[in-house]
């Protein structure tokens, strides 16, 4: 799929949907258009600073198959062209992402904090 037919996000509510469909049909260049090109993605001990290290740290999220689904998240909080989002993910995990407002009024994250679920004992 390229940029061009990918729909950008028009809202920051609209970004986890994205995500999510995007992530499900295995689309890694359309999560990392989801992102500024320098973006800081950081999950656990890894921290990925713009579209390239976002995109290794993506493929090798979805060579693992994960099932991703839009369960209930909170609202995003706005506060003018920023909002910080929220994405719950497989196993546990969450995120909480900071996103802008870009001059073409699409939304992109610019921060993303993964927190990954702990072991299971």
């Amino acid at each position: 799929m390229s940029d061009q037919t990918r729909e950008p996000a028009r809202a920051p509510e609209e970004l986890a949907a994205l995500f999510n469909r995007r992530a499900n049909a295995g689309d890694v260049e359309g999560l990392v258009a989801l992102y500024e090109p320098d973006a800081v993605l950081a999950a656990g001990r890894v921290v990925a600073t713009g579209h390239a290290e976002i995109r290794t740290f993506y493929a090798d999220l979805l060579a693992r198959k994960s099932d991703f689904r839009a369960p209930e998240t909170p609202p995003p909080l706005r506060n003018g062209a920023l909002a910080m989002t929220f994405a719950q993910l497989p196993k546990g995990a969450f995120s909480v992402e900071v996103a802008r407002e870009q001059a073409d009024g699409t939304w992109l994250w610019a921060i993303d904090q993964l927190k990954l679920a702990p072991p299971k004992a």
